[in-house]
């Protein structure tokens, strides 16, 4: 794997808290990228296979742009690799929450006091299934599935809104009487197929809209408009399409605010609706809650039995009954974290995930193990006391959401002395509308804030990679005020001012900054988050719901270990310019370890073709591991 070299290197670092570093293998590799899907060999990176590695010298790692994927090490050889990408990291403490993200939250917490439900269908949920698309019969077999998987998914989940969905029936079939009343009485006939109509619940949005315009129009108080039908609209296009012009007369104005009067006058007569008055206004039918009683009460609109209820039943107040819906409905969110392992109950929504999102054909428990469940990373347990090591220890570990008891996203990170480092999460695609990838950030992000203060080294959240030439991957610097890694100096460098250095050249000397001001355009410091920009430069959502897309949550590509150990021709334009620098890499030779200095003196006479290709070999490893690591680190000779 290792370019054309002769040797393999084992590295062992002895010492310290959390055992030994044990790294082997180094070498590069050229891949096919998984970001900008070239047919060609275009990836090129560092590459390190670990048997164990000290949480300490991992981040040391993580600050010169390696990721890790199960046990191999990897970094972008940023000149030549076609993908740059630059080691992301936010400083927990200084995050600005946007408006986008703040509606996630908020999204969340109302799917959990039972506000808002998961639409029904497709698993990937990208759109509500129960909708009916433009091109969809009003009665086709699809739209009649929809309708049925969701009464009974919220009859299994949620029995208290059974009841409002047979009161949202009954309205709707109130309705379709009035219109065979007005329509269907021989004028039109039988040939003539109208439309069914559907009664829908007034979005709180929508509603406060609605009250606003009206008490600016009339003042004084309004009713409260829970329900609304459009199906005039529908009436008046179907009846214009299926009669000649001459019969238009006969049925007099055909415009829907006058069918929306009529179908009103006509379910008057039939019998009023007990608890609601129902008005024609602008073309629909809109029903107003006439008393304070819950909707969810309504079982029938008998008008009799609705009246007796009426005049025997208590008043509710509306923070009771928004209890008790509350109480009715509410979900609980759980959250753990366990040391890396294998689980089957993961393993089994690991597998939905990558199926339907990522859209794999097969996915197996080796790879899983080997991608998210093997870690070189030595666990350091925490010591009562000791506020150096967080109550979870360092090391790898897996962060479990349950809603109900039932796991819904799995993030697998590093805890390291410095950073909590995410790299992967999978989550139910049934849950998607949630927005999982961006909430358990934020929840992440949250949690090395709180765990700071038992242990104040850890105060940063690493995002893994930012990809500036892949808008899939962009996302990470909607996460504000974050910083990106200069892959020369390995200076932190804030991105606001990275960005227009991007911008130019998708390999860029992020730390040049200071000596091109003029060429840059003037910045805002870190201060308020600017929504609108973030749209633009970030590729979040302007919308409640949200195309996971967008929001893609691999920190890391999944290696695959006969792809890691293709090698390439030797590249020899790369000699050993200062032997100083390698000189004091310690190797292993027949259990002994031992100086590149000593070597010769140590082993006898080495050839000098043999001599160049490991001096090359070492100098390359010291160049991007660093001199600090390399010197405390074990080199083995195969």
């Amino acid at each position: 794997m290792a370019d054309g070299a002769s040797s393999s290197g084992a590295v062992a670092a002895g010492g310290g808290s959390g055992g030994e570093s044990v790294v082997i293998d180094y070498g590069r590799r050229r891949t096919t990228c998984g970001y900008c899907r070239s047919t060609s060999s275009t990836s090129i990176s560092h590459g390190l296979w670990a048997n164990s590695l000290k949480a300490d010298d991992y981040q040391a790692l993580l600050d010169r742009g390696w990721r890790r994927s199960g046990s191999f090490l990897y970094k972008p050889e940023m000149e030549r690799t076609c993908c740059p990408s630059y080691t992301i990291r936010l400083k927990a403490s200084d995050f600005i929450c946007s408006k986008e993200q703040d509606r996630v939250l908020k999204r969340m917490q109302r799917f959990l006091d039972g506000e808002l439900d998961p639409p029904v269908g497709s698993p990937q949920c990208k759109t509500n299934p129960t909708k009916r698309s433009h091109d969809e019969p009003m009665n086709s077999p699809t739209s009649k599935v929809s309708r049925v998987l969701a009464y009974e998914y919220r009859t299994a989940t949620c029995p208290s809104l059974v009841k409002e969905d047979e009161f949202i029936c009954c309205l709707s079939s109130k309705i379709n009487k009035a219109i065979e009343m007005c329509f269907q009485s021989g004028i039109l006939g039988s040939d003539v197929q109208l439309p069914k109509a559907v009664v829908k619940t007034v979005k709180p949005q929508v509603k406060k809209k609605v009250v606003e315009a009206a008490q600016k129009n009339k003042g004084g108080t309004v009713q409260d408009l829970v329900y609304t039908c459009n199906i005039s609209f529908q009436l008046a296009a179907a009846i214009r399409r299926a009669l000649p012009e001459e019969k238009h007369a006969v049925l007099g104005d055909l415009s829907p605010n006058y069918i929306a009067e009529k179908l009103v006058s006509t379910m008057e007569h039939d019998g009023a609706i007990a608890g609601f008055e129902v008005k024609a206004c602008n073309g629909h039918l809109n029903f107003y809650s006439a008393t304070i009683q819950a909707v969810q009460n309504h079982t029938s609109i008998d008008a009799g039995a609705e009246a007796s209820d009426k005049s025997t039943s208590p008043k509710q107040s509306p923070k009771n009954r928004k209890n008790a819906r509350h109480n009715q409905k509410a979900r609980k969110l759980e959250f753990s974290i366990t040391r890396s392992h294998f689980d089957p109950e993961e393993f089994a929504l690991y597998e939905r995930y990558q199926t339907k999102v990522h859209k794999e054909k097969t996915v197996t428990e080796s790879s899983y193990k080997r991608f998210l469940v093997d870690t070189p990373i030595v666990f350091v347990p925490p010591v009562s006391g000791d506020n150096t090591v967080p109550p979870c220890g360092f090391g790898s570990f897996h962060q479990q959401y349950r809603i109900d008891g039932k796991l819904v996203a799995v993030g697998v990170v590093d805890i390291l002395p410095k950073c909590l480092s995410s790299k992967y999460l999978f989550w139910d695609p049934d849950l998607a509308f949630l927005s999982l990838g961006k909430y358990t950030a934020l929840k992440e992000i949250d949690w090395v804030k709180t765990t700071q203060r038992s242990c104040p080294s850890l105060q940063y959240y690493y995002l893994g990679y930012y990809i500036h030439s892949c808008n899939k991957m962009r996302y990470k610097a909607a996460y504000r005020p974050s910083e990106l890694l200069c892959p020369v100096r390995y200076e932190w460098v804030r991105y606001d001012v990275a960005k227009p250095l991007l911008d130019k050249n998708l390999y860029s000397v992020l730390s040049d900054f200071s000596t091109m001001q003029d060429e840059i355009p003037q910045t805002h410091t870190c201060g308020p988050y600017d929504e609108s920009s973030a749209k633009n430069d970030h590729c979040e959502s302007p919308t409640d719901e949200d195309d996971e897309d967008s929001d893609y949550d691999e920190s890391d590509m999944m290696v695959d270990e006969d792809m890691v150990r293709s090698e390439s021709n030797a590249d020899t334009s790369e000699d050993c310019s200062d032997i100083s620098e390698i000189e004091n890499v310690i190797m292993i030779l027949n259990s002994s370890r031992v100086k590149y200095k000593e070597l010769q003196s140590v082993v006898g006479p080495i050839e000098r073709r043999h001599l160049s290709e490991l001096e090359r070999q070492l100098s390359r490893y010291v160049k991007v591991v660093g001199k600090e690591l390399s010197d405390r680190m074990v080199y083995s000779l195969s």
